[in-house]
């Protein structure tokens, strides 16, 4: 088997560099295996780590292709690129993680005077199966590494989130754990997923530890200004975005008919952004339904689906605005409902217990066929959206679209763009410096144009780019026009 490997020795190498080797491994072999291989057989030289060689250690975390994998659990494929994580390098695969090592929180009993604890409360059973899932922790810092906030700013990472919300429930520790993660950066973290992702452990940090901490913290005004702000208006509009002009609800009958034969009959969820800031888009995607043969059912009465509270953790008022969006939906008749915002659909799969079935609007034409469009001139590429690709599991859909489409299209790696999580609002500076790394990404794929499918990501993109951003409605509209 034929792989390459990432080299670097300071005392000899000014920069990294990759070599490949040829050596020969049983079938089915893990990476581990291929680097053991390397070094008995080709080059002793080669530093990598490992223990115990069952995925249960972290020790032997690398980058495989581009992705953070355990090197004993991963299949080894001809050509591979094994590379280490995104920490600060000592030699070859081998990175320093003392420093992140050194920011993870301990215990804490509050021994006073080494007889009895000031924190003693029992542990109970019901604490036990909250704390379950966050110790799961192998400290591969895998998440760190793929992080794009730890990248971009002072954030401590979701491994040091993770370990702050496990000793947060935990009744024996005596530490201030909101106002030390508040400390660590809290409210860094774009809520992008990728921790989860890349965690052989798959632990939900952003949900039950960064969203949990945020929460408690909101509870002792701890929250950020901007973030208050923004719950304040919800509670007092129903929406998260001041009207400046006529919204999309107000413009759109509350049924639309399809050109031609009925093919299905669907309800929509608008969201905020597209109900009155970027209102073209939502206008656009009822003629794409039309055009597919979609009835579209829209009721008035929907409201904010409560995705940026929960996301910065002042969900007081959330559980009203389930109520009041469900009721909306139920009283409309339909059974399923597709949303055109990354963020909305997301929560409403995630964060509702909906009786309707909820889709994309990507999701939704592919699986029932759509109308083909005529190729649009230009070079595109797209973004995926962390809420559409992490949260809703929806890739390929926007993709098979965009192909059909754009006159070419050249794909582009997924990677967070910063505007989520309430880090835009929050943390501005931090958004801008994530948006820098996606556009440097964006600028050498050469194409003219972005295309994605939410309205965040597409005012974030346009800003960090300069380039024009289009949602994939907008872009199928145009074809059919053709």
């Amino acid at each position: 088997m034929k792989v390459h490997i990432s080299r670097f020795d300071p005392n000899t190498d000014a920069v990294p560099h990759t070599e490949t080797y040829d050596v020969r491994v049983e079938d089915g072999a893990r990476i581990l295996n291929v680097l053991d291989a390397v070094r008995d057989e080709v080059d002793p030289t080669l530093g990598y780590r490992h223990c115990c060689r069952a995925g249960q250690c972290g020790s032997c975390a690398v980058r495989i292709n581009g992705e953070p994998g355990l090197a004993c659990m991963e299949e080894a494929h001809e050509n591979d690129l094994i590379e280490p994580l995104e920490l600060p390098r000592i030699r070859d695969l081998i990175t320093d993680i003392a420093p992140v090592m050194a920011q993870l929180a301990w215990l804490n009993p509050g021994v006073a005077g080494g007889d009895a604890p000031v924190c003693g409360c029992e542990v109970t059973h019901e604490t036990i199966e909250e704390i379950k899932p966050l110790r799961e922790c192998i400290e591969c810092y895998s998440c760190i590494s793929s992080c794009p906030a730890f990248a971009a700013s002072e954030y401590a990472g979701p491994t040091v989130m993770r370990q702050e919300q496990r000793l947060n429930l935990d009744p024996r520790d005596c530490g201030d754990r909101i106002e030390e993660a508040i400390a660590k950066g809290l409210f860094a973290c774009t809520t992008c997923h990728k921790c989860v992702e890349v965690c052989p452990k798959g632990i939900e940090t952003p949900r039950k530890a960064v969203e949990k901490l945020r929460a408690e913290a909101a509870k002792r005004g701890l929250s950020l200004p901007a973030h208050r702000a923004l719950a304040r208006l919800v509670e007092e509009t129903g929406r998260s975005v001041e009207r400046k002009e006529t919204p999309f609800l107000e413009r759109v009958p509350n049924v639309i008919e399809p050109e031609g034969e009925v093919r299905a009959t669907v309800g929509f969820f608008v969201g905020c952004m597209f109900n009155g800031r970027v209102i073209q888009p939502a206008l656009d995607a009822m003629e794409v339904l039309r055009k597919n043969g979609i009835r579209v059912v829209i009721p008035k009465d929907q409201v904010c689906c409560g995705s940026p509270l929960i996301r910065t953790g002042l969900s007081g008022f959330v559980p009203e605005l389930m109520q009041r969006n469900i009721a909306a939906f139920v009283k409309a008749g339909v059974d399923t409902v597709l949303t055109m915002c990354a963020g909305c659909g997301s929560t409403l799969k995630n964060d509702y217990d909906t009786p309707f079935r909820v889709a994309d609007i990507t999701e939704y034409l592919c699986e029932i066929g759509f109308v083909p469009p005529e190729k649009v001139a230009g070079t595109y590429t797209y973004h995926d959206p962390c809420h559409l690709l992490r949260g809703q599991g929806i890739s390929e859909q926007p993709r098979e679209l965009l192909r059909s489409v754009a006159e070419t299209f050249v794909d582009l790696p997924a990677r967070c763009c910063g505007a989520g999580g309430g880090v835009k609002s929050g943390h501005p500076e931090e958004a801008a410096a994530i948006g820098a790394v996606r556009a440097e990404m964006v600028k050498k794929t050469g194409a003219d144009f972005i295309v994605t499918v939410c309205p965040f990501c597409e005012f974030h993109l346009h800003q960090v780019t300069g380039l024009p951003v289009k949602n994939i409605a907008t872009l199928l509209l145009e074809g059919y026009r053709r």
